[in-house]
């Protein structure tokens, strides 16, 4: 099972097919900066690098990466099961294979019954492979754990996140909770900020809970809803204290369309 390679859906599409190019970017991306800092989770977008990645680029640029990740992203696919992980392997890209985190997976899925053995789920979904890169040119050596949530009831996520939780708590190294999640779909520039800025909010509030209702009743179409509610929930019982957003944009500051745009929030939790 060790041998099991997850090959890449959208090198080519979202970012460079090709290692030169795909480092160039990335670099052009990730901002030199002063004091890094230790988070517990980060929410970081996940569309085409040409329009989201210096917002994930200023995430990762503040982070003091660790060497262990859980990445939550959403399932954009509806395919496989609502709440998939992977256990062994690797996932590759242009810069090589990331090894999966055969022991943390297996711990969490232990601590967490509702997650399922499943490689469907993320065998075309891009929200997760998008961030890999970014760890191969920044992290020398590290492993993930990839999970792909479709659940959209507030139970199961907030049981998901109190696992998390717990695990991470008691692991004997240090693991960062990345949420892959773009913000409001295809509305103007003007409502998406807005509506964007209500989640936001309540991304910086620590409030899950809150979170998850603002969306629903603002009609706010956030893709990681779902991942980041996981996120937030673990990271609250971990201890965070504040939240900082790094970064906020939309398509249009790329594109110049502001009629039809999609926003981009890089936020991390300490």
């Amino acid at each position: 099972m060790s041998s099991l390679v997850r090959e890449p859906a959208v090198a080519g599409y979202f970012y460079p097919g090709k290692a030169a190019p795909l480092l160039r970017d990335i670099h052009s991306y990730v901002p030199a900066t002063g004091e890094k800092v230790r988070a517990l989770g980060c929410v970081a977008p996940h569309a085409g690098y040409v329009y989201s990645g210096h917002v994930a680029g200023a995430v990762y640029a503040r982070l003091e990466l660790p060497r262990q990740f859980v990445i939550l992203c959403p399932n954009h696919t509806g395919m496989g099961e609502p709440l998939a992980i992977m256990s062994h392997g690797s996932w590759a890209t242009p810069l090589g294979e990331a090894p999966i985190n055969h022991d943390l997976a297996a711990k969490l899925k232990e601590a967490c019954p509702l997650l399922s053995e499943d490689a469907e789920a993320h065998r075309t979904e891009h929200a997760l492979e998008v961030h890999l890169p970014f760890l191969q040119a920044l992290v020398p050596d590290f492993s993930f754990v990839p999970i792909a949530v479709g659940v959209g009831s507030f139970p199961p996520l907030a049981t998901l996140g109190e696992a998390l939780a717990a695990l991470v708590k008691a692991w004997p190294e240090p693991v960062l909770l990345v949420s892959s999640s773009d913000m409001n779909h295809y509305e103007s520039d003007a409502v998406t900020r807005v509506k964007d800025g209500k989640a936001i909010e309540r991304m910086l509030a620590l409030d899950a809970r809150g979170l998850y209702e603002t969306v629903r009743q603002e009609d706010i179409s956030m893709c990681g809803i779902s991942p980041t509610v996981v996120m937030m929930t673990a990271v609250k019982r971990l201890g965070a204290s504040s939240a900082e957003l790094v970064k906020y944009a939309t398509s249009g500051d790329v594109s110049g369309d502001r009629d039809r745009v999609v926003g981009y929030a890089g936020i991390l939790v300490r």
